[in-house]
Parts: structure tokens; C-alpha cells; sequence
């Protein structure tokens, strides 16, 4: 048996799988927002709750927003602000008395959707999240990829390629720099860019269905963020050439990106034929913690 802890910002959900992927079991309470000793409770409580509940131990994979320094090992890049700078695995193994394992959580998502989800059986996937930010992460041969820094799949903090005249240098990034991907294609970059071209105050879920319904501005919005994206996609395909991309995150919702973007991307794809498959996430929300617990593959 594996658990998968999804340490998110509002909430702290764990999952047991079994070999087979089925869920034993799953639970899930509030996150202690601002308290990082009250946080490694919380998940040690969860991981005993779930184990006295079906008489098992288990290995334990974390979700993480952030990842861990390879440098210092603590916690890095976290908007959980209180787990900066924190040892999470070492205090977590200490009270857990087992090796933890942790990844990001757009690394987790890319595992799970890899493992039994979408990209089940592919060589190599590349998983997207498109939500309040803009993460990825590689798996190839059913292992994922985190390279000596930890931010292998990190594509949300290139630049935008092939850019407009009009989008450079491109909106300031918290990251420090102009024009990150992230600072076009999240959900507040949807919403911000509608409001600079058309006026008005649209939440991206909204400009969404104003296009299905005709809105002409709103149709020029999406196919500005889908043209982005394609450019986008493109890239990570000239450099890993993976055999599916996974979208996730609530702008993977937008069921018209899987018509359009294929038809989009062969433009900046340095090959005469795109074979590459773009899916969504078979399990959606629950990807994360799913592929937390996948951390600890089978043998």
C-alpha cells in the first residue's frame, strides 16, 4: 500500500492506493495556514488515520507547491509561505519513522497522469498544469524527471516564444523577469489580458462561456491565449518530443484546445508531421494526490 499526501494551500488530503491503483481509502482536512508544526501534524495524523483504518503500513509521497533544494534540502519556491526554508522531508521521516519522498505538485500530476491516467503507456509525458500559475513536469519510461536543480518540466518560467511585436517585453512575473509563460497563459494572465484588449472585468471561466455563446471579443481573447499556448507547447516539443501532453488545472477545462491547438502548434514544431497527442487529465483534481502516492513506484 502507498499514500499520497497533497499538502495544498487550503487543504491537506491524503489517498491509499493499492498496486492496482484502486483507493483503499481517502481523507482530507483544512491546512494549518501559517503553522508549519501544526502542517506535519496534520499529515502525520492523516498517514496514521488512514493505516489504523485498513491495518497496513505504507509508503508515504508528498505533494508539495514548492520543491525541496538539492543544495540545502529544505523547502524552496513554496506559496505555502510558512513551509519556506523548512526541512519537510527530514521532519516528516522523523515523525513518520519511514523514508518520505516529495515532488511538486505539477511533478505529481505529470506521475499520475503518466502512471493510469491519460499518458497511461506512453514512453514519455509531459503533464500541464494551467491553473492559478503555470507548473509542468516530465516522466519518461514510467519514472519521473527532476533533474539536479528539481525543476525539470518548470516551462511556465521561460520566456513566451516567438513573441508579437505586442507582447514584449511582456507582463512583470513574481518570478523577477518579463514575459514568463506563467505571466500569459494562468488564469489571472486570461482574465488580465481580456481586460487590456476589450475592457471589462472577466473572470477566465466567464470569458469562456461568452465565446461559446457568440461573444465575439471573448472569441478573439481564447484564440489569442490558444495561439500562446500552441507557441508554447511547441517549444517543450522541439525539446523533449514527448509522446502526449496532459493539460490540467482549470483552464484545461476549455473543451475547444483539443481541436484547435493541434491544428496551432505544427507552425513552430521543427518537423513536417506532429505526432505527439494532447489529452485531459484523466483524474483531474485528484492527479496531484494520486501521483504523490506513485511517488514510490512497484518493484
Amino acid at each position: 500500500m502507498r499514500i499520497g499526501i497533497d499538502l495544498g494551500g487550503t487543504k491537506v488530503e491524503a489517498i491509499a492506493l493499492g498496486d492496482d491503483g484502486a483507493t483503499l481509502s481517502r481523507r482530507r482536512v483544512a491546512t494549518p495556514r501559517g503553522d508549519y508544526e501544526a502542517t506535519l501534524a496534520a499529515i502525520s495524523d492523516l498517514v496514521q488515520t488512514i493505516e489504523d483504518e485498513l491495518d497496513m503500513r505504507a509508503s508515504v509521497g508528498v505533494a508539495t507547491p514548492g520543491a525541496i533544494s538539492p543544495e540545502s534540502g529544505l523547502l524552496k519556491n513554496s506559496n505555502s509561505h510558512w513551509l519556506i526554508a523548512k526541512p519537510l522531508i527530514e521532519d516528516l521521516e522523523a515523525r513518520l519513522e519511514r523514508p518520505v519522498r516529495i515532488a511538486n505538485d505539477a511533478d505529481c500530476f505529470a506521475l499520475s497522469e503518466a502512471v493510469d491516467g491519460a499518458g497511461a503507456g506512453a514512453y514519455s509525458v509531459f503533464g500541464v498544469i494551467l491553473g492559478t500559475g503555470v507548473g509542468g513536469g516530465v516522466v519518461i519510461d514510467g519514472r519521473l524527471l527532476q533533474g539536479p536543480n528539481a525543476i525539470a518540466g518548470e516551462w511556465g518560467h521561460n520566456p513566451l516564444p516567438w513573441p508579437s511585436d505586442d507582447e514584449r517585453p511582456g507582463p512583470p512575473c513574481y518570478c523577477g523577469l518579463e514575459g514568463c509563460i506563467e505571466t500569459f497563459l494562468s488564469g489571472p494572465a486570461l482574465a488580465r489580458d481580456h481586460a487590456a484588449m476589450a475592457g471589462g472585468d472577466m473572470r477566465g471561466e466567464e470569458i469562456v462561456v461568452a465565446a461559446a455563446a457568440g461573444d465575439a471579443a471573448c472569441g478573439e481573447t481564447l484564440a489569442r491565449f490558444e495561439r500562446r499556448l500552441a507557441k508554447a507547447l511547441a517549444s517543450v516539443i522541439n525539446l523533449i518530443d514527448p509522446e502526449i501532453i496532459v493539460l490540467g488545472g482549470g483552464l484545461s477545462n476549455i473543451a475547444r484546445l483539443y481541436t484547435n491547438l493541434p491544428g496551432l502548434w505544427g507552425e513552430y514544431v521543427f518537423s513536417n508531421h506532429v505526432r505527439t497527442r494532447l489529452a485531459a487529465a484523466r483524474h483531474g483534481d485528484s492527479s496531484g494526490v494520486r501521483g504523490a502516492a506513485w511517488l514510490w513506484p512497484l518493484q
